[in-house]
């Protein structure tokens, strides 16, 4: 089977202190972050000829980097529909105020959902899944979210293009 992974790292900036700390990056911390979001395969090595550090230098800067909460995570990202997850479906699931955590984290259990995020405005939460057609995506409405104890109202959408999709700040 041909499947394409497309890897990139993913890099959280939260924010408070954690924000200022990324506008203070230096340039050589600026970038081995350019380098990793490009590839984060590429080799401390690598980086290390570009940056004019030793690679135990990278390393460090690196381990510091994921230290201060700059760099989140190492990630691959799997192509839904090469593995025949043909269908990308967004949820606004309206949720009763007091069983908000447990349907957020009856949610997030689920293989298929890629996204929980707790959204602004009424207690809500917005949840993206890769589904395979629109049979599952019905069985999975009426089987995992309706079910669901609190859960008041959900709207779904499909999406239709994808122009871009980067969940980090470049």
């Amino acid at each position: 089977m041909n499947i394409y992974i497309e890897i990139k790292l993913l890099i959280c900036i939260r924010t408070g202190d954690h924000l200022k700390m990324f506008e203070q990056l230096d340039s050589i911390d600026q970038k081995i972050i350019e380098m990793l979001l490009e590839d984060c395969r590429v080799s401390n090595a690598e980086i290390s000829r570009h940056v004019h550090l030793s690679r135990v230098a990278v390393k460090d800067r690196i381990r510091r980097l994921m230290q201060r909460g700059i760099i989140d995570e190492f990630t691959i990202i799997l192509r839904g529909n090469s593995l025949g997850y043909n269908v990308n479906a967004f949820f606004e699931i309206e949720v009763k105020p007091d069983k908000l955590e447990q349907v957020a984290q009856k949610l997030a259990e689920l293989d298929v959902v890629t996204v929980v995020y707790h959204m602004s405005g009424p207690t809500s939460l917005h949840v993206h899944a890769f589904l395979k057609d629109t049979n599952h995506l019905a069985n999975f409405m009426h089987e995992n979210i309706y079910s669901i104890p609190g859960v008041l109202k959900v709207s779904s959408q499909l999406l239709l293009k994808r122009y871009k999709s980067f969940l980090s700040i470049r």
